[in-house]
């Protein structure tokens, strides 16, 4: 056998080469290669078959032109996505994400971190990730609407409920999956519920859905917690953000017995030492749609805004970024150290650099990567697809236990996992791990394709 440290050095290599300036995809792909030499020594199997390149190479990459109407009636270009990287275990599933900051290596690198976060589920889906480069902020509804309409008559040809399942993600939401779906039904006129998730309550869609993804962040720190024998009581925590993952990820922590105190948005964070009045920020933030330093402004005397610095400079026991891709790096990572943050958990998808991650793992504070701890997102879209699939519809209180045992699934799979290859407490290796070895396994009994 090649020497492993080599082998999966070379695999990197090559997929830098091949995939030349998509950064996040190759950080990606580095995260979990690290992770996989003591699978190797034990399971040469693998490396015989090429199972790690083969998941390093997207099974279908679709790129394709998206042309609309504005509402002053010019024509808009924009670039559209769909990757389907792996369907090993069941059909492609992922989120859109319609952002400026969407292009390929944006896309590549969601749906290579999707295969193992799907598969940690234990849930019958394949990875897969898409979107656009297209900004839903300030414009109308028909424009988004006409937007998403052009988008899905090309998109709706590689997508169904037993090939790929489109869910939401940045900038994609309930109105944004109506307009999909309205145009996929129009075009193909088949009411296929389970060709996306993430859809309204009255026409198929899942109850916590919206919550999920916060939730299940929540549902998984609970669990670390436990395993320590300890609870939320008394702790103090700071997330990023103040989207839809920040907000559920505030409410869960406040219903569990810990105080939010503070959160952000792009223009500088809020800190509220009493807790963060949870009804005034969905209020800002979904009615109002305005920015957190009106938060500060109608809570009053009690709440700050800073406008400088970073949401990582508040002292803490917990911190749960929940914005995007690289927000907190190796100096906000020292000072949460400093501050005697113990546990961190990805509440987005790689929000932490690598070197944070090196801090953590450094300095004993408990990491918790996003294919574990923000599972809960597509966990509850695959139980959205069992709802359609058996033409059904579940309780909130039916759904959210559904969703609080798979995140304790999830978390017991990481910690076993790590323990077995000699890497105890260790939640970055048992994730990968255990994330790849269900997906290795079912490409090696399904022969090479």
């Amino acid at each position: 056998m090649p020497d492993l440290h080599d082998h999966v050095g070379r695999i990197y290599e090559e997929v830098a080469r091949r995939n030349p300036g998509e950064t996040e995809f190759h950080q990606a792909v580095h995260e979990v290669l690290q992770s996989l030499g003591p699978i190797l020594s034990k399971h040469p199997e693998y490396v015989d078959s090429a199972v790690i390149h083969r998941l390093c190479e997207p099974e279908r990459q679709i790129i394709f032109r998206v042309p609309w109407v504005d509402d002053s009636g010019s024509v808009q270009i924009n670039r559209g996505f769909r990757v389907e990287f792996n369907s090993a275990l069941g059909p492609f599933k992922g989120g859109l994400r319609f952002h400026p900051s969407v292009y390929l290596g944006i896309v590549k690198f969601l749906g290579f971190e999707q295969i193992f976060k799907n598969s940690l589920t234990g849930m019958p889906i394949g990875g897969a990730k898409g979107g656009a480069d297209f900004d839903p902020k300030g414009r109308s509804d028909g424009e988004v609407m006409r937007f998403c309409q052009s988008f899905m008559t090309e998109l709706y040809r590689h997508i169904g409920e037993y090939t790929d399942v489109p869910a939401g993600d940045i900038g994609v939401g309930t109105r944004e999956i109506g307009y999909l779906f309205g145009q996929y039904k129009r075009i193909t006129n088949r009411y296929e519920s389970g060709t996306l998730t993430g859809k309204g309550l009255s026409w198929g869609g899942s109850q916590v859905r919206t919550e999920a993804t916060g939730y299940g962040t929540v549902f998984f720190i609970d669990e670390i917690l436990k395993a320590r024998g300890q609870s939320f009581d008394g702790k103090q925590v700071i997330v990023s953000g103040s989207g839809n993952v920040a907000i559920y990820a505030i409410e869960k922590v406040h219903q569990l017995g810990g105080s939010v105190i503070a959160c952000s948005d792009s223009s500088g964070y809020v800190v509220d030492e009493k807790g963060i009045d949870l009804e005034l920020l969905k209020d800002i933030k979904e009615t109002q749609r305005g920015r957190i330093a009106d938060y500060a402004q109608l809570r009053g005397g009690q709440a700050r805004f800073v406008d400088t610095g970073r949401v990582w400079d508040v002292p803490c026991d917990i911190a749960v970024p929940c914005a995007t891709q690289n927000e907190l790096d190796g100096d906000d990572a020292t000072q949460l150290v400093r501050s005697g943050c113990l546990i961190v958990a990805e509440g987005a998808n790689m929000p932490c650099t690598q070197e944070a991650v090196k801090v953590f793992a450094t300095s004993g504070v408990t990491f918790a990567p996003g294919k574990a701890a923000n599972a809960g997102g597509v966990a509850t879209s695959a139980l959205e697809m069992q709802q359609n699939a058996s033409r059904d519809s579940w309780t909130f209180d039916e759904t959210e236990t559904r969703l609080a045992e798979i995140m304790s699934r999830i978390h017991e799979r990481c910690l076993t996992t790590a323990d077995q290859y000699d890497q105890p407490g260790d939640y970055v290796a048992g994730a990968n791990i255990a994330g790849f070895i269900q997906v290795a396994d079912a490409m090696l009994a399904q022969g090479v394709i």
